[in-house]
């Protein structure tokens, strides 16, 4: 049974992704710019890649049936890479390099480790065949194929398969504007010396290097007094700025959460507490129409809450093509004992035993331990009211994979 008034993960990213907005606006950026966005429009071949048979390696180009074993071939032709060659003399061979545009006449290419040079051309020590040591014309793509859909996010691979089309500039999806509120009068900045009762503002650099991650603009931060009026101020100043609010902290039932407050009394709040371990207390909602997503307090929660519902929600708004990491399964290498109502969420990390896949955890998974993701490798799934014993196959999810 799934504890009251505890939304399960599934539902909750649902309702969640159903209210998330696509971006529509995009702007054209230099190549050289574009790696991390996510394309705005489908890129169709404009020309076959490679525009012209080529060679795979440094050799000989010549006709296979020109070839006789023990007969010297004359070499008539030598072709640099870039530059557009002559038909090949019947009964010749021309000397080539890797990328070279393949003469006509020739069908095949001898490595020059195959090949012994004379004084009146080439010997050929190996038995050859049509077609060898040949890149074909479009064999990596075709004029008019789907090379990169709407969608996709640009990594090097990406960037450099925009760049055999002849792309200069890459049409991207405007980066979704985020604002970010920490909670809570103890908060201050790393740099200032601490006085009783403070901490550092830990989760605002994690949602600072999250967000650059997942390829968003940080539009606002700032840090909220443990005051309604205030937060609700701050709150509508954001919704004038952002398309998205990420607040940590301020979401839980004390008296000084006055974030929850405000979305129910001047907004609206569509969710709240999660079936998910650590991060119960996670809502949504919104203030003056813009979106609201309110994360917990503590650190390792801001993190794995984040990466859980928060990513799925910005790969939706950029338009992206996947929108949930698929994971993988690998063997337990820890026991649980208890079953949690909520799904838990643990910080893991993966080796390999015996050529088998293990999974260890961390052995401190408190909701305030952050040094456990920096140890971590990714996240482990414990489904609700399940125990585990070692040798269970459990799902994986990789930090690069929840953040890609």
């Amino acid at each position: 049974m799934m504890a009251a008034n505890l939304t399960p993960v599934e539902e909750a990213i649902a309702h969640i992704l159903a209210k998330a907005p696509v971006i529509k606006e995009s702007r054209l950026l230099p190549i050289t710019e574009s790696l991390g966005q996510v394309l705005a429009q489908d890129y169709r071949v404009p020309a076959d890649v490679p525009p012209a048979d080529n060679s795979a390696v440094d050799g000989y180009a010549l006709n296979s049936g020109d070839f006789t074993h023990g007969q010297v071939l004359p070499v008539s032709d030598r072709i640099p890479a870039g530059s557009a060659p002559a038909p090949l003399k019947p009964g010749t061979a021309a000397r080539i390099f890797t990328g070279s545009e393949v003469p006509a006449g020739a069908d095949t290419v001898v490595m020059q480790e195959r090949v012994e040079v004379t004084e009146s051309g080439i010997l050929i020590n190996s038995d050859i065949k049509a077609a060898q040591n040949i890149r074909r014309r479009g064999q990596d793509l075709s004029e008019g194929d789907l090379a990169l859909g709407k969608g996709t996010r640009i990594r090097p691979q990406e960037m450099g398969l925009l760049a055999s089309m002849g792309v200069a500039e890459v049409a991207a999806v405007r980066k979704l504007r985020v604002a970010i509120l920490s909670t809570g009068d103890e908060l201050v900045e790393p740099g200032t010396p601490l006085k009783p009762g403070q901490i550092y503002n830990t989760n605002r650099f994690t949602l600072l290097g999250l967000l650059a991650e997942a390829g968003c603009e940080v539009v606002m931060c700032e840090t909220l007094k443990d005051n309604r009026q205030l937060t609700g101020e701050t709150l509508e100043r954001a919704a004038g700025q952002a398309d998205l609010i990420i607040t940590s902290g301020g979401v839980s039932v004390g008296e000084e959460d006055h974030v929850r407050a405000v979305l129910e009394e001047s907004g609206s709040l569509s969710l709240w507490r999660l079936a998910i371990k650590p991060g119960k207390p996670l809502a949504f909602g919104s203030i003056n129409g813009t979106p609201v997503l309110g994360l917990p307090g503590n650190p390792a929660a801001v993190l794995v809450t984040f990466l859980i519902v928060g990513m799925p929600y910005i790969r939706t708004c950029q338009g992206r093509l996947q929108i949930h990491p698929t994971g993988q399964q690998a063997y337990a290498a820890f026991n649980i004992a208890s079953p949690s109502v909520r799904r838990e969420f643990v910080r893991a990390r993966t080796e390999s035993v015996n050529g088998q896949t293990r999974i260890s955890i961390y052995p401190n998974q408190s909701s305030g331990v952050l040094s456990s993701a920096c140890w971590a490798g990714g996240l482990a799934v414990v489904p609700e009211q399940t125990t585990v014993a070692e040798g269970d196959l459990l799902t994986y999810y990789p930090f690069t994979e929840l953040l890609s």
